[in-house]
């Protein structure tokens, strides 16, 4: 098992101990993910870049975790393997914009 397989196993174990599996349905992981995305931005709101890192570094990296912890869930349910469909991403990307 990879490092990626393990920190997803971690996560839905995580979930799975305090029973929250029922409200991790497909559709409430995408709305999770779109919501901590949100507050990720919030972090950048009306500053420039370095502004932002240097006064919400430690949010900014919950938030990053946030949307990497409900993405991960909701590849795993449904049977996505992350690796393979962000290779496949990557290779359409360079199809569509050569160097």
């Amino acid at each position: 098992m990879n490092n990626l397989n393990q920190l997803i196993q971690s996560i839905n174990e995580f979930r799975d101990a305090r029973n929250w599996r029922e409200y991790h349905n497909p559709k409430d992981l995408a709305v999770s993910i779109s919501i901590e995305a949100a507050e990720l931005l919030e972090d950048f709101q009306w500053k420039n870049s370095e502004q932002a890192l240097e006064d919400n570094m430690e949010n900014i990296q919950e938030e990053i975790a946030d949307v990497l912890i409900y993405t991960m869930m909701l590849s795993s349910d449904l049977d996505l393997d992350i690796e393979e469909i962000v290779t496949k991403k990557l290779e359409k990307n360079a199809e569509k914009y050569p160097t």
